[in-house]
C-alpha cells in the first residue's frame, strides 16, 4: 500500500493513513463503515480497494485480516523463541541480535550519504524533524542534541496531520526535514516528507532499507537495520546512526556546541538547576559522554 502512495488521490490517502493506523479497527470494517468513518462514500473506499489491485472491497478485507493474522503470529513466535529460556538467556539473546543489528548496519552504511546528510544539517535555514510511535524518542533524541550544534532546529509533535502542516508551513527550498520511520512505516511522516518535497526542502530519510517509502521523497538516506525481536522493535541501530550523526556533527561545529554548554552551565548555575553532572569540561575540550563530576562521586 505505501509503495503506491504517491500516486494516490487526497481521498485515497486519506484511506491508506486510518487503515496503517488502525488496522486493527479497519479490519472488522465494511466499506460502508469505513467510508462513514472517515466522511467519504463507499464507493471511494471501493475504487481504493481496486486501485490497490483487488477485485473489490471483500477480497482487499480478507488480504489485510491475513496480514494482521501473521503479525499476530509473529508476535507468537517470538514468544515461543524465549519460553523456556531464563532471564540471562534471554538478555544474552537479545543483546547478542542488536550487536548483530549494529554490525550489519555499519558493513552497509554508505559514507558519503552519512557525509551529505551533515552537509545538508549544517547547511539548512530550518531542520524539521518527524519521528511517530516508537520513532518518536530518536526524534527527540536527535532533536535535543542538534539544538546544541546549531539553532532553528524543530521537531514535530502531534498526533494530527493537520496540525504537522501547520507545524512545517514555513519549510523552503534552504531548510532540511528527516524523516525517522521503519516498519509499520508511518503515513503521517511519509505525508510531511512529501509535503516538504513539494516545498523543495532537502531531505534526509533514516529508514531499514533503500525500498522503504520513506525513500521515495528523500535525497539522502541513512539505512539501519531494525527487526523486531519480540513485540518490540529493535531501534538500537537507528540510534547508533543518529549518535553518530551527533558526533559528526559536533565534529564540524565544536566553538557552537563548546558555546552552547557553558550558555547552558550559567543558566542551570544562575538558576539552581543542579544538574552540572550532565557536562563536563577536561582542558577546556567538551565531553559528550557525560560522565560524573569528582565532587558528586565524592558525595
Amino acid at each position: 500500500m505505501t509503495s503506491k502512495y504517491g500516486k494516490m488521490s487526497k481521498s485515497q490517502r486519506i484511506i491508506a493513513s486510518y487503515i496503517s493506523d488502525h488496522y486493527d479497527q479497519a479490519v472488522f470494517m465494511t466499506a460502508a463503515e469505513l467510508g462513514k468513518t472517515l466522511r467519504i462514500s463507499e464507493s471511494t473506499v471501493v475504487r481504493f480497494a481496486m486501485m490497490l489491485g483487488y477485485e473489490g472491497y471483500p477480497e482487499f478485507q480478507d488480504a489485510l485480516e491475513e496480514w494482521v493474522k501473521n503479525q499476530l503470529t509473529d508476535m507468537q513466535k517470538s514468544g515461543i523463541r524465549f519460553a523456556n529460556s531464563t532471564q540471562s538467556e534471554v538478555l544474552q539473546s537479545v543483546l547478542q541480535s542488536d550487536m548483530e543489528k549494529i554490525h550489519d548496519t555499519l558493513v552497509h552504511m554508505d559514507p558519503s550519504a552519512f557525509d551529505t546528510a551533515i552537509d545538508i544539517i549544517l547547511r539548512a535555514k530550518r531542520v524539521y524533524i518527524s519521528g511517530i510511535r516508537s520513532c518518536e524518542p530518536l526524534a527527540e533524541f536527535l532533536s535535543f542534541y542538534l539544538s546544541m550544534v546549531r539553532s532553528d532546529v524543530f521537531c514535530l509533535k502531534t498526533t494530527s496531520m493537520s496540525e504537522t502542516f501547520e507545524q512545517m508551513i514555513r519549510i523552503g527550498e534552504k531548510d532540511a526535514f528527516i524523516g525517522i520511520s521503519f516498519p509499520r512505516y508511518s503515513m503521517r511522516t511519509l505525508k510531511a516528507m512529501e509535503f516538504a518535497n513539494d516545498r523543495n526542502a532537502k531531505i534526509i530519510s533514516i529508514t531499514d532499507t533503500i525500498h522503504s517509502p520513506m525513500c521515495m521523497y528523500s535525497s539522502c538516506n541513512l539505512l539501519a537495520r531494525s527487526d523486531m525481536v519480540s513485540i518490540v522493535d529493535s531501534l538500537v541501530a537507528p540510534l547508533s546512526v543518529i549518535n553518530a550523526l551527533v558526533v559528526g556533527l559536533c565534529m564540524r561545529r565544536p566553538a557552537e556546541v563548546k558555546n552552547s554548554l557553558h550558555t547552558l552551565e550559567e543558566v542551570w548555575n544562575n538558576y539552581q538547576v543542579y544538574l552540572n553532572d550532565e557536562i563536563n569540561f577536561i582542558n577546556d575540550e567538551t565531553v559528550l559522554n557525560y560522565p560524573l563530576r569528582k565532587e558528586d562521586n565524592k558525595s
